[in-house]
């Protein structure tokens, strides 16, 4: 009987213990499926916020094909559409292999060897595949809409780069950043079909990549960098920046103590396999390994080396014969890089910087020696206001972000620090680099952004929840509260809503900006009138002129900035244009322009010239006219030995002006430029309370009225006088 008491009581124990671990059982399972379920809602709003940011960012780049139509912007993209055609229909080996004979008459151009072929490899790439799918679309509507798609992966790889460095918030938050910033909607819009299209996505998925290297050291990443950072080069020529930034991370992780096999691991792999990968493009060639803006790279991955073979000696010597050993290696190896490099660059093996680089680092440089350089506009140092501009808000968000890095510093951390420093350095030498700014910007604002946001949005969670909680439990939550911060619930919900506000002035400052700034071809014109919207298309009025009414041989000269779109749109040969790779050639147009008629006749026999071409906007106010960048013609044609005659001062007047009135400079109104602008201009009126000639740009009247042309005849001039043609006369028969 005793032993069934004590069995009874054992199985109950055992049952109970039973029930007990089943009950466990089922609120664990329980407590599972609400984290998985938790988990799965974050994911869907993430995947949520990153497909909708993509369509914005697609979206929103679609102002100038709204308002306009499907065309090419501005002048570089014309040159690359008309490359991306050839691409299509002769094959890749035909063009890379293509000798142009219509760009630089009668020097040519060969193609494939001057160019990064990235942009059009990509479009000819999508262009196949549609057409294999069976989708009819015309390889120009691929070119015209390439830049939003990849404005799409941008965003993308944007929340992946910005995720590893920091958190999933601050990724979601850098992503919706870079969807609308406009300094990188600037060189993104529908139609804008340059290098940039695409370079800003290749270089933050090099970044990426990077990135993931560093953190596992692993030959996967690291292989993947490689391969990104050739997309690159195959691209955009900045990539130099991308190739000095990386070793400028590893430099400054060497110095700091912060390098170990891991970013060993990946800088070897990468600068190996990525410096053989960017020697195959024909335009790079062997420049990774003889010019100067690449010998830190080179110099990095040599004191990796030393580095990993000075440890892996430390591991096999005793302490006193490898100091003594390393000191002697350590002489002998300065002393010999530094007589091989002399050596090489005495020899001209080593490539000395270019122009573009010294112009960062001395903004003076270009102007007091490459004019060239300096009369781009996009090469002009940049003003304050243009950051707010381009980045409003980031530019606020840009130091709290780098407070953060700095705050909860590693080794990824340090190079976005990097990448921002460095790149607020050149945007404000050359405001071009406001694109190379942009995403670092956007990356810094989401940091910061996000780490506000972790800060201050669950005190403010703990006032709702302290809102809706019995009384019995507010007056005990009441009683737990610090009273060193009795407004805190208070002081979050105003940062909370003034962040939420600054966010809002920021979408809608960044989209004001897109429609109205940066949505506006070059080829196509408009303004506002008091009947409505005026469209001036006398650029492709003009083209399609000489296309129509010119010999198929004939040589078209103006100046260089025209050049592309009058090959692409007028197939017409040109005698400079946008790639002004030969400072000479482009001197002789700018003496040409400068001279008087008689001269300018002689050069235009020399350059074989047929028709010239000038921008005139001193009917409609475009101010962007030939009259307005003549003072660059100028300088430009006297920096060679043959424009020596060209003085620039010659053409103010003796206060130092520049004015095309009657107190004008009579060297200024004597050369061809002022001619061909203002011939017959004289007899018209443009505004009704002036007199006849007045120009609607420089707000004068014209001191020379009434003048013929001895060599020159007027062919077509546009409907509203942008664009005027002029052929050249042929020679007098003597006889």
């Amino acid at each position: 009987m005793a032993c069934n008491r004590y069995d009874n009581v054992e199985n109950r124990v055992v049952q109970a213990s039973i029930g007990c671990l089943g009950e466990r059982t089922i609120n664990m399972s329980l407590i599972e499926d609400f984290i998985n379920l938790k988990n799965q809602q974050r994911a869907i709003v993430k995947c949520a916020v990153l497909v909708l940011a993509a369509i914005v960012a697609f979206s929103c780049r679609l102002f100038a094909v709204i308002r306009f139509e499907s065309v090419i912007h501005e002048f570089d993209p014309y040159f690359n559409f008309r490359t991306t055609q050839y691409l299509t229909k002769e094959g890749f080996y035909s063009f890379l292999n293509w000798f142009d004979d219509r760009a630089w008459y009668p020097l040519g151009r060969i193609i494939g060897g001057t160019l990064y072929p990235g942009l059009m490899l990509t479009s000819g790439a999508i262009y196949k595949v549609l057409q294999a799918l069976h989708f009819t679309i015309d390889i120009r509507e691929v070119c015209v809409f390439l830049a939003p798609l990849f404005s799409s992966f941008t965003v993308m790889v944007t929340y992946l780069l910005t995720k590893e460095v920091f958190t999933e918030g601050a990724g979601l938050c850098a992503a919706c950043f870079i969807s609308v910033v406009p300094g990188y909607i600037s060189r993104s819009v529908a139609g804008s079909y340059d290098n940039e299209a695409i370079a800003i996505f290749c270089m933050l998925l090099t970044y990426y990549c990077w990135v993931k290297s560093v953190k596992t050291g692993s030959i996967k990443w690291s292989v993947s960098c490689a391969l990104a950072y050739f997309y690159m080069v195959s691209s955009w020529g900045g990539y130099v920046f991308l190739i000095n930034l990386i070793p400028l991370h590893v430099f400054i992780l060497m110095i700091t103590g912060r390098f170990c096999h891991r970013v060993y691991v990946a800088y070897s792999i990468f600068y190996a396999i990525g410096t053989i990968l960017s020697m195959q493009i024909p335009f790079v060639g062997f420049q990774p390994v003889q010019t100067s803006e690449h010998m830190a790279a080179f110099g990095i991955f040599g004191l990796c080396q030393l580095i990993a073979f000075t440890t892996y000696l430390r591991s096999k010597m005793s302490e006193s014969s490898y100091n003594v050993l390393f000191n002697s290696a350590l002489a002998m190896l300065i002393f010999v890089f530094i007589s091989g490099f002399g050596a090489a660059y005495a020899m001209g093996k080593i490539a000395a910087f270019t122009g573009r680089f010294y112009s960062f680092l001395d903004p003076s440089y270009a102007k007091n020696n490459i004019p060239i350089i300096a009369s781009v506009s996009e090469h002009q140092p940049t003003a304050w206001a243009s950051f707010y501009f381009d980045l409003q808000l980031l530019a606020l968000t840009f130091p709290a972000g780098l407070y953060f890095c700095f705050k909860n510093l590693n080794d990824v951390r340090i190079f976005i620090i990097l990448y921002g420093i460095t790149t607020v350095y050149f945007t404000g030498v050359m405001v071009r680099m406001m694109l190379i700014l942009a995403p670092v910007a956007c990356i810094l604002g989401g940091i910061a952004v996000s780490s506000l946001l972790d800060s201050y949005m669950p005190i403010v969670a703990e006032e709702s929840e302290t809102v809706s909680a019995p009384k019995k439990e507010k007056s005990k939550s009441k009683a737990g509260k610090d009273d060193a911060y009795p407004h805190k619930q208070n002081i979050a919900t105003g940062i909370i809503g003034g962040l939420m506000l600054m966010m809002f002035f920021y979408t809608t400052h960044c989209v004001w900006v897109t429609a109205e700034a940066y949505s506006s071809p070059s080829i196509v014109l408009s303004a506002r009138g008091s009947s409505g919207r005026i469209i001036f298309d006398d650029f492709r009025e003009a083209y399609y002129w000489l296309r129509q009414n010119t010999p198929e041989d004939a040589k078209v000269m103006s100046w260089w900035d025209y050049g592309y779109q009058i090959s692409a749109m007028a197939n017409r040969t040109v005698i400079v244009d946008n790639n002004t790779w030969n400072n000479t050639h482009i001197s002789r147009v700018g003496q040409a322009m400068a001279s008087n008629e008689s001269h300018a006749y002689e050069i235009m026999r020399e350059l074989d010239v047929d028709y010239v071409l000038v921008i005139f906007g001193g009917v409609t106010s475009y101010s962007s006219d030939d009259i307005n960048k003549f003072l660059w013609m100028v300088r430009i044609g006297g920096s060679t030995p043959e424009g020596a005659h060209i003085h620039e001062n010659d053409y103010y007047t003796k206060n130092g002006e520049f004015r095309v009135d009657k107190a004008g400079s009579p060297t200024l109104r004597n050369c061809l430029m002022y001619r061909l602008s203002y011939y017959k201009f004289g007899a018209m009126y443009t505004e009704h309370s002036r007199g006849t000639g007045y120009d609607r740009v420089r707000r004068a009247e014209i001191g020379d009225k009434d003048f013929d042309l001895e060599h020159l005849e007027e062919a077509y001039t546009t409907e509203h006088w942008l664009v005027r043609i002029y052929k050249v006369k042929p020679l007098k028969n003597r006889a």
